[in-house]
C-alpha cells in the first residue's frame, strides 16, 4: 500500500526516472554514455600521447603488453619493454619485445602539453611510460619505449590516443547537430501546426521536398561543393550545418500533428482568451507538450549523426588528417592486406558501434518510459 502511495505521489517526471531505471538496457547505456562524454571532456589527460605525437620507426606497434613479472620475479610497479623489431622476406616489420631493460608505467607523469578543458595549459597525463628511466637520454628526449593499448597506426601514432581525441568529434557532433536541427523541426512545425491553413501547406511542401532528396548523398554533393584548403575546424562546422539541414523536416511533420490536436484543447483556448500572443502559446503551450516524443526522437536521431560523420572522413571527405575522429581513423581499415596484418586499426570502429546501440536502447528506454501505458513496476 505504501508502495502504491509512493508511486501516485511521484511527478511527472519522477515516473519517467522510475521507469528508465528499471530498464535495465536503458540503464546500463545510460552508464556508458555518461563514461564516454566524461573521458571525452578530459581526454587531453586520460590520453597518454598528443593526437599527433608520433615515432615513424615505430608503425604498426602491436598492442603493448603490460608486465608484472620478469626474470627478476613479481614486481608492484607495472612496466613495459621496449619494441624491437626486424623485417621479413616481403619487408614486413615483425615486432618482439626487448626484454634487456624493463621501463615501468608511472601514473600523472609530465608528458606532451595539452588544454584541460580549453581552460588552462598542463603537461600532466593519467600513465604513460616514465620518461625519466633512462637518465642517459638526458631531458627532451622521447623515452625508448612507449606504451601503446591499442596499438599504433601507420606512423606510430597511439591508436588509444587517438581515440580518446577523435571522441571529441563524433560524440560532440552528435549532440551539436540534433540541438541544432530539432530547434528548427520544432519551432517549424509547432508553427505549422498552430496556424494551420497556408503556413501549414507552406511549410509541409518544403518538409516533403527536403525529406525526399537522399540524405547521405545530399551530404556527399554539399561537402564536396566547399574549397579543399577548409580546416578540420571549418569542416566540423560545415559536416554540423549540412546534417541539421538534412534532419529538421522529419521531425517538422510528426511536431506539426501534435500540435494540431494540442491548438483545440481547452488550455490553448484558455491562453487565447487570456490575451497570451500566439508565440506566447506556441512557446509556453503547445512545444512543452510535445517534449517527451522530442526527447526520445532526439536520442534515435544521434547515432544518425556519428554514422554520417563517420561515414564522411572514412570518405576522406571530414575531418582531416593529423586531426582525429572515429571516422578518419578507420580510413585505414578499407585495406583488407593492412587489416589482415594489423586487426586493431579496426578498434575505432568497436567505438562507434558501442556508441550507436548505447543511444538506440536509451532510445528505446526512454521511448517506453514516457509512455502512459507503461506501468510502474
Amino acid at each position: 500500500m505504501n508502495k502504491a502511495k509512493e508511486i501516485k505521489s511521484l511527478s511527472e517526471t519522477g515516473r519517467i526516472f522510475r521507469k528508465l531505471k528499471r530498464h535495465k538496457p536503458a540503464s546500463a547505456a545510460a552508464v556508458v554514455l555518461v563514461f564516454l562524454y566524461l573521458v571525452m571532456l578530459f581526454a587531453d589527460f586520460f590520453a597518454p600521447y598528443h593526437y599527433d605525437n608520433e615515432q615513424r620507426q615505430n608503425s604498426y606497434n602491436p598492442p603493448t603488453r603490460i608486465h608484472f613479472r620478469d626474470a627478476a620475479g613479481f614486481h608492484l610497479r607495472p612496466f613495459v619493454y621496449r619494441s624491437a623489431y626486424k623485417f621479413d622476406e616481403v619487408y614486413r616489420r615483425i615486432y618482439t619485445e626487448d626484454t634487456s631493460r624493463r621501463f615501468p608505467l608511472k601514473f600523472f607523469f609530465n608528458g606532451d602539453e595539452h588544454r584541460i578543458l580549453g581552460l588552462f595549459t598542463t603537461d600532466i597525463h593519467l600513465f604513460g611510460v616514465d620518461p625519466h628511466t633512462n637518465k642517459a637520454l638526458g631531458v627532451g628526449v622521447d623515452p625508448p619505449a612507449r606504451i601503446y593499448l591499442f596499438g599504433a597506426d601507420s606512423r606510430g601514432r597511439d591508436l588509444f590516443s587517438r581515440i580518446l581525441y577523435g571522441s571529441r568529434v563524433s560524440l560532440s557532433i552528435g549532440l551539436v547537430g540534433v540541438a541544432i536541427s530539432f530547434s528548427i523541426g520544432m519551432l517549424v512545425g509547432g508553427a505549422a501546426g498552430y496556424f494551420g491553413g497556408k503556413t501549414d501547406n507552406l511549410v509541409m511542401r518544403l518538409c516533403e521536398m527536403v525529406m525526399m532528396v537522399p540524405g547521405f548523398y545530399l551530404l556527399l554533393a554539399l561537402r564536396a561543393s566547399f574549397p579543399p584548403e577548409l580546416s578540420s575546424v571549418q569542416v566540423y562546422l560545415l559536416i554540423v550545418f549540412i546534417m541539421s539541414f538534412i534532419g529538421w523536416a522529419g521531425l517538422a511533420r510528426v511536431v506539426r500533428g501534435m500540435a494540431i490536436s494540442l491548438r483545440e484543447r481547452e488550455f490553448v483556448i484558455a491562453a487565447k482568451a487570456a490575451g497570451v500572443s500566439n508565440f506566447g502559446i506556441i512557446f509556453k503551450h503547445i512545444l512543452p507538450n510535445t517534449l517527451s516524443y522530442a526527447i526520445v526522437s532526439l536520442t534515435l536521431s544521434i547515432p544518425g549523426y556519428i554514422l554520417g560523420e563517420s561515414a564522411l572522413s572514412l570518405l576522406g571527405l571530414g575531418i582531416q588528417d593529423p586531426h582525429a575522429s572515429w571516422g578518419n581513423l578507420l580510413s585505414e581499415a578499407m585495406s583488407v592486406a593492412e587489416l589482415k596484418f594489423h586487426p586493431w586499426i579496426l578498434i575505432p570502429g568497436l567505438f562507434i558501434f558501442i556508441t550507436v546501440m548505447a543511444f538506440n536502447f536509451l532510445g528505446d528506454g526512454l521511448r517506453d518510459a514516457v509512455d502512459p501505458k507503461m506501468i510502474i513496476k
